[in-house]
């Protein structure tokens, strides 16, 4: 069999300053496409799965990058060229089957749904007419009717943290093989609801989220029509007519199956809303009861700082909030490469001021200036540590952080990063020479994604609003595009 694959991989934070170009993606092209196999990344799953099947692969292309401002269309056109010219020579030898590793919340300056756009040329370039069009996708896609008019199967992912990234593109991939062998082609049945969730709220640990994935497993073996039923978060930040929680399901069965199959599920997400709609309370409120410090490690997420979000990863409010308050024992990563160039020349054990973090985003209060201690400096590449990470499914089996530097003001460990790095791995910390055990409290910017790492080390874990892009109060955001009306914001 002959699979044509390709990637495209953009979680758009339209909220967001600026706007993401082509050198923020990592770019692989044809051959280069096949070094994934075997990563711990989606791609690296179903090429791995490939071999398996015996499929003969055709690769194309893969374009990934870290969460963050609305993409330039420059990106997009440049994805679909050097796809079309590898894919329509392939079309026209003939193919069996169209593989794609999608997150499915990517908007560009131009097309607020790029992979309904970029589905539906794909679907107009001869000899791709018919072809079964298979594959993956985030669970806070911001999925479309595009998406499901244009595609046979999509499957979802099912955990949040996404620690089943590489096993849901090797899930899509056996049920390619199935309509190869079987001769059997589903169809994609969706449907949206009048619900929006901030990323806190999606979980899958805890309600909605929980209810609605065990519904969704019960409906696919109970209707045996129904080959997968995906339960799509959405993803909040983006300002579009398609974001926001929705269903969708791969069948073979009749209309008024998925139909009612989905009905279940968007009933039980209006039945439940409430419960998506996770807030924070005020950091200083969170921190003033922290002292005397209480026994193990506590970790201190703020959600507003999102790195896996899109949000840049330099916010102050939790590193002021640590120093006001006089935390001892405490950690926090920064993003800030300017301040690590500043550092690239000092002794080590040497003191100097610089001001640290607060480049990002406008809702900062700007840099905070601090007197430090330099610790060490090193170079920020490293292996994950838990293969299975929300971060393995954005970038395989290592990350770069870039240049590093660990200084320290008071009693608060800064590491500072080259590159926004989501705090999903524990390899972060320790590649840095640093146990993130040892630390009393440590501040991480994320709102769910996290737990994968420091679920297995936190005492407690407590969640605190801070000033930044990624905030769960979505009633703050000033949606332009969002279809109406929607809760909470209606």
């Amino acid at each position: 069999m002959r699979v044509l694959i390709a990637g495209l991989f953009h979680e758009t934070h339209t909220f967001l300053d600026g706007t993401t170009g082509l050198d923020a993606f990592e770019v692989r092209t044809g051959e280069q496409v096949l070094a994934c196999t075997g990563d711990a990344s989606p791609l690296g799953g179903v090429l791995e799965a490939a071999q398996r099947f015996g499929w003969t692969v055709l690769p194309t292309v893969d374009f990934r990058a870290s969460p963050s401002a609305t993409v330039a269309d420059e990106v997009v056109e440049t994805f679909w060229r050097e796809f079309r010219q590898r894919a329509e020579p392939e079309l026209k030898r003939g193919v069996d089957g169209i593989y794609l590793v999608l997150h499915g919340a990517m908007v560009s300056q131009s097309l607020p749904d790029v992979e309904g756009e970029l589905l539906a040329r794909l679907r107009a370039l001869s000899g791709a007419e018919r072809v079964p069009v298979f594959g993956v996708f985030d669970l806070h896609a911001n999925f479309s009717p595009a998406m499901a008019a244009h595609t046979n199967c999509l499957v979802a992912y099912r955990e949040n943290p996404h620690t089943d990234g590489r096993e849901s593109a090797v899930r899509a991939a056996t049920l390619l093989q199935r309509c190869l062998t079987t001769g059997q082609v589903p169809r994609m049945v969706f449907e949206p609801t009048p619900v929006m969730w901030p990323p806190t709220g999606t979980g899958t640990a805890n309600e909605p989220m929980r209810g609605l994935e065990a519904l969704a497993r019960r409906l696919e073996s109970e209707r045996p029509g129904i080959w997968t039923a995906n339960v799509v978060a959405g993803f909040s930040f983006a300002d579009t007519a398609d974001s926001g929680v929705s269903f969708s399901v791969a069948t073979t069965g009749s209309d008024a199956e998925a139909r009612a199959a989905l009905a279940e599920l968007s009933s039980l997400a209006l039945q439940t809303k409430e419960l998506g709609n996770v807030t924070e309370p005020p950091v200083d409120e969170v921190l003033a009861k922290l002292l005397p410090v209480p026994p193990g490690l506590t970790v201190l997420v703020e959600p507003a700082e999102n790195i896996g979000g899109g949000a840049p990863g330099d916010g102050t409010g939790l590193l002021r909030a640590m120093l006001q308050h006089g935390l001892p024992n405490c950690a926090i990563a920064i993003n800030d490469a300017a301040a690590v160039a500043q550092l690239a020349t000092v002794a080590i054990g040497a003191r100097m001021t610089l001001p640290i973090g607060g480049k990002g985003s406008r809702l900062d209060p700007g840099p905070l200036v601090l007197e430090v201690e330099l610790l060490a400096r090193r170079d920020g590449h490293f292996q994950l540590e838990d293969k299975q990470s929300h971060l393995a499914s954005m970038c395989g089996d290592a990350f770069d952080m870039g240049p590093c530097a660990v200084v320290r003001h008071a009693g608060v460990t800064i590491l500072l990063t080259s590159h926004k790095t989501p705090p999903f791995d524990l390899g972060q910390w320790r590649s840095q020479g640093l146990e993130p055990k040892s630390f009393s409290f440590i501040g991480v910017k994320a709102a769910v994604a996290h737990r994968r790492a420091y679920d297995g080390i936190a005492t407690r874990m407590l969640w605190v609003d801070t000033p930044g892009p990624c905030t769960s109060n979505l009633r703050s955001l000033p949606y332009r595009r969002i279809r109406r009306p929607v809760f909470p914001l209606d």
